[in-house]
């Protein structure tokens, strides 16, 4: 203990305890923690913790396995001591001891003298050193030692009252059931509260950010309501500047009228007092010469005026003038020129003379029409008319009015030109011109429209028991037909197809009749094409109805609408108040017989009381090829011998009893026959009556192949009793025109479930889904295209026809259903037509609506239908039947 390396000899020396041969053993090295780590407060934790630093007899190294050769002795059992292997801090001094072991100064041993020193032989000594340089345990020799230089990781220092930090070199004859270190468990738990630590403080991280990232999305949304509050601040202040220019431009105008009044009466006093001068100077001159002899006289007046106050005579043109022309003497030469024409907008002052072109005035519509631009808004004459504060898509869905359109380029109404005797290529819209000339299309189809109205009441005693005829509003004249009177006359063969959207309000005693009429000449009485039949509901609200037709027409043959009433408790003055839409409600689609198109009309035949289902019986009127469209053998279909596109309207008149009736209404249906198997094509929807005369149509157009039937049926309540009957008066009659799908084609289509417009609606488009197969001359937009699902998009030139059905629940005092043209031909857009309906029938459960209409179509031309409730709101649209739209180009 006191560090005398003589050998120990006696029965105290370690050696003697155990007499046993020495045996390997695997030696680990633990950090064994002192006592007074644990107890740092008991005063007995320094004297028995030092024993513990030093390694038990059992795990001393020696230089060789068996003993020494010189030792004989039983004390020789014992290793020599230099060579043991122990981290004991007794063999330091001072403060050296607090180093690590790797610099700590080496201990030199004391030189050994007397009998009891050994000499080892080199090699054992070596391999001593070197044991003693990289011992087993080297390792954890370090770490023990590094752990007790720091307080904080392993155990208090000497000074703090804490036990030295030993190397306890233990004896496990199993290795496999090593046990971790007390202090690795220790720092496995410090490890784990710091990750518990750790975690907790994210998760505070997290919620500290998901706070940020609300108050940024509050910040958003703040600066989204501030961006729209400036952009509306920006709206309202351009609208605040188009009025300031509209004043400027009119205050400019008002100081050129009043600077141009006063220069006028400025050069007329100069004129006056300078022609007062000369008519002086005549007569001083007259008098003069009165003494002279005559020629000598009238030579030298002669030579004055001519000389002294006039100049040399005017140049004429060198030719003489045609006809509508006049001589220009403003050119140097004169020569002569076309007369000029009144541009849309003005009107003739002066004819056109040899000397003198046209002089025309421009309209004041301000002051012709004063509510031109509504009530509220200003209305501001240009070369057009203005209205200011008016927004352009207000203006292109047929503010302007009747005979003018709206002017992108110079946001103004003007007038629609006229094409003076020329054929008309396209048709004067909402939003653009007429354009004049041959249409460059094929000549297989064509279109016409125009706008029907009620002619002014002349007197209050006005009946409409006769037939009142509508006027048929359009200027413009074409090869295939004139308009004269509010007839339009046919100038050419072919297949026509006519539609007609009216809407109506009135106080009748009975239900009304609008319907088509053609006579083969002006004395001839001729024949009803097609009727549809508007019920009393005492003048409240507006009803839209549609009507159509299919004939084959002949030069001079006249069409003419009528509205009639069947008794004469009707007054035209008192009774009727029809409903201007802003656009054409006539409209017609012509065929050449070059296509090969067949028509065919049917009447159908009076039959008993039905109480569910009627499907109508047909007797057939007239067919332009009996070959291709026959009756099947109970007259209760049409069958067709080739393939083809067909285009039909069924109207029926019926009479019904019973409040079921009104609640559920009535459904016409068109099957399809293929091979035996029937397929619901379209369906119209019509709300009922109790006790009244109405009728039910539905418009169509879909493809056929070789033997393929077309049929109808009419589903009704039960519990409501009904009378359908079959007249001669044009309602009950079934008209189509066949057209071979060569040149050809047509496309269904009905409402989509997702984004259907509900609530306050204003001008909102409908989302379509396609039923029918693709067709290579139209299509609905797809996913990824733009507007998809809204735009009906052609790929080729032609004529278009478009029928559409509505069936919904609102409460809005006027409903509107447009159709709109974008990219039609010369770039026009606005509308092609309008329907307009009223308030739902009381008690009953859906109302309807539908339009119909045709129109010329180009590559990229596309179509799409918007919806406007106007003082109320859109509850539901089905997207079932009722609802559908067909194209037939």
């Amino acid at each position: 203990e006191t560090g005398d390396p003589r050998p120990c000899t006696g029965a105290h020396c370690p050696g003697s305890r155990s007499s046993r041969p020495p045996r390997h053993f695997s030696a680990t090295a633990h950090i064994v923690p002192s006592q007074q780590y644990m107890y740092p407060a008991s005063p007995r934790a320094a004297p028995e913790a030092r024993p513990a630093a030093q390694p038990p007899p059992r795990a001393r190294l020696r230089a060789h396995e068996g003993p020494p050769a010189r030792c004989a002795d039983v004390d020789c059992g014992a290793p020599v001591k230099q060579f043991q292997l122990t981290n004991d801090t007794r063999d330091c001094r001072g403060i050296e001891c607090r180093l690590p072991p790797r610099i700590r100064p080496k201990h030199r041993a004391k030189p050994c003298a007397g009998d009891g020193c050994v000499s080892l032989p080199e090699e054992s000594v070596s391999s001593a050193a070197a044991g003693s340089q990289f011992p087993p345990v080297h390792l954890s020799d370090r770490a023990a030692q590094f752990l007790g230089e720091f307080p904080e990781l392993g155990y208090p220092s000497p000074e703090l009252g804490g036990a030295p930090l030993g190397v306890q070199l233990t004896c496990d004859i199993k290795p496999e059931n090593e046990v971790p270190s007390e202090d690795a468990l220790i720092l496995h738990l410090q490890l784990a509260k710091g990750q518990e630590t750790l975690v907790e403080a994210l998760r505070a991280q997290q919620v500290v950010i998901r706070d940020l990232q609300q108050k940024l999305v509050d910040q958003q949304e703040a600066l989204l309501s501030q961006q729209k509050q400036i952009l509306e601040q920006q709206r309202r202040m351009y609208e605040q500047m188009d009025v300031v220019k509209a004043q400027y431009g009119l205050l400019s105008d008002t100081f050129k009228q009043v600077s141009f009044q006063g220069l006028q009466g400025e050069l007329q006093s100069y004129f006056e007092t300078h022609l007062a001068g000369l008519q002086s100077q005549a007569r001083s001159h007259l008098q003069k010469s009165y003494a002279v002899q005559k020629m000598d006289a009238d030579s030298k007046v002669m030579d004055a005026i001519g000389e002294a106050h006039f100049p040399q005579p005017v140049l004429g043109c060198p030719s003489p003038c045609q006809r509508e022309e006049y001589c220009h003497f403003q050119r140097d030469p004169p020569q002569c020129e076309k007369c000029t024409m009144c541009p849309p907008g003005f009107f003739l002052i002066s004819q056109c003379s040899p000397t003198a072109d046209t002089m025309c005035q421009d309209r004041d519509e301000c002051l012709e029409l004063p509510n031109v631009c509504g009530e509220r808004v200003k209305c501001l004459n240009t070369p057009g008319f203005r209205c200011l504060g008016v927004s352009d898509r207000e203006a292109t869905m047929g503010l302007c009015g009747h005979d003018y359109f709206y002017n992108q380029e110079m946001q103004e109404c003007q007038a629609c030109s006229d094409c003076d005797g020329e054929p008309v290529s396209v048709p004067c819209t909402a939003a653009s011109d007429t354009v004049c000339g041959t249409s460059s299309e094929t000549r297989l189809s064509r279109s016409w429209a125009a706008d029907a109205a009620a002619p002014p009441a002349r007197t209050s005693g006005a009946h409409i028991f006769p037939g009142l005829q509508l006027n048929i509003r359009g200027k413009q004249v074409t090869d295939l037909l004139s308009n004269e009177a509010g007839r339009v006359t046919f100038l050419q063969h072919g297949l026509v197809w006519l539609d007609h959207n009216f809407a109506i309000k009135h106080s009748c005693r009975n239900f009304l009749q609008v319907g088509m009429r053609l006579n083969g000449s002006q004395e001839d009485e001729g024949w009803d094409l097609s009727g549809v039949r508007i019920e009393q509901p005492d003048g409240k609200y507006f009803q839209g109805v549609s009507v159509s037709s299919g004939v084959e027409v002949e030069p001079n043959h006249t069409f003419t609408l009528l509205l009639r009433s069947p008794n004469q408790h009707c007054n035209q003055s008192k009774d009727l108040h029809v409903y201007d839409v802003s656009a054409p409600t006539f409209s017609l689609f012509w065929l050449s017989h070059d296509t090969g198109a067949v028509a065919m009309t049917a009447q159908m035949t009076l039959l008993a009381h039905y109480q569910t289902s009627y499907r109508p019986t047909f007797r057939m009127t007239s067919v332009s090829d009996p070959y291709m469209i026959v009756l099947n053998h109970d007259n209760r279909g049409v069958r067709f011998t080739e393939s083809g596109v067909v285009k039909f309207v069924l109207q029926q008149a019926l009479y019904s009893m019973g409040h079921t009736c009104v609640r559920e209404g009535f459904s016409l249906i068109a099957y399809t026959n293929r091979n035996g198997t029937g397929r619901e094509e379209t369906q119209a929807f019509k709300t009922g009556v109790n006790y009244r005369d109405t009728s039910i149509t539905l418009s169509g157009a879909v493809g056929v192949e070789s033997g393929d039937t077309l049929s109808f049926e009419i589903a009704s309540p039960s519990q409501c009793n009904i009378r359908y009957f079959g007249d001669s008066t044009g309602i009950s009659v079934l008209s189509l025109i066949w057209i071979p799908s060569a040149v050809s084609s047509a496309l269904t289509a009905t409402v989509s479930r997702a984004g259907l417009p509900s609530g306050a609606v204003r001008n909102k488009p409908l989302l379509f889904r396609q039923i029918s197969s693709d067709s290579p001359q139209v299509h609905l937009a797809r996913s990824g295209e733009p507007n998809s699902r809204k735009n009906f998009v052609f790929h080729e030139p032609g004529t278009a026809n478009v029928a559409l059905n509505l069936k919904l629940i609102h409460s809005c005092n006027i409903v509107k259903l447009t159709l709109q043209q974008v990219g039609g031909p010369a770039g026009q857009a606005g509308p092609v037509a309008q329907q307009v309906s009223g308030y739902m029938p009381e008690g009953s459960q859906w109302a309807s609506i539908g339009l119909r209409a045709s129109f010329q179509v180009q590559n990229g031309t596309a179509v799409y239908v918007t919806l406007d409730c106007i003082r109320g709101r859109v509850n539901q649209i089905t997207h079932e039947g009722g609802t559908n739209i067909s194209i037939l180009w």
